[in-house]
């Protein structure tokens, strides 16, 4: 009898990788000549970023910078949630941004009808945060995978633990 073949299929980022392109954000942003006098503080816990600046116009711009080192470091857009812009202390606004990590169960649910309806040799399974899909062949399970990455969910996807 084969042995089964399995991957799991999972949303979540490298923390590391959010800190050191925080860190050059934060770099960025006292050396450009725009942001320099903004007054602009980035703070980071473990499921939001909250950026405090001057203006709107500076929030766009410090967004932008901090876009750009996610993309630079290999980190998807999707992993950001940002909320609406409020007014804070002193004149200046706060926007707080979620970090979206981990697959919904509703999403769980529609990627497992995705792969049973599309893939019949392919077992896909719920299992928290994740879905697991097994199969005795791997070119399915590679058939998957290819199938998976040219969908447009609203949140990255990784795949991880590929077992043969």
């Amino acid at each position: 009898m084969a042995a089964e073949n399995t991957f799991d299929v999972v949303s979540q980022y490298d923390e590391q990788e959010m800190v050191n392109a925080l860190d050059q954000t934060r770099r960025e942003i006292t050396q450009r000549y725009d942001l320099k006098d903004s007054k602009t503080e980035i703070k980071q816990d473990k499921k939001n970023l909250t950026i405090t600046t001057a203006s709107e116009m500076s929030l766009r711009s410090v967004t932008d910078v901090l876009e750009s080192k996610l993309v630079r470091r290999g980190l998807s857009l999707k992993i950001l949630k940002p909320g609406k812009v409020e007014p804070a202390s002193g004149g200046s606004v706060r926007q707080v941004i979620e970090l979206q990590a981990g697959i919904s169960q509703d999403l769980a649910r529609e990627i497992s009808k995705q792969i049973r309806d599309n893939f019949p040799k392919a077992r896909p399974q719920i299992q928290g945060d994740a879905v697991r899909v097994s199969g005795k062949n791997r070119d399915d399970l590679q058939q998957v995978i290819a199938y998976l990455k040219g969908q447009d969910y609203p949140v990255a996807l990784q795949f991880v633990n590929y077992r043969g």
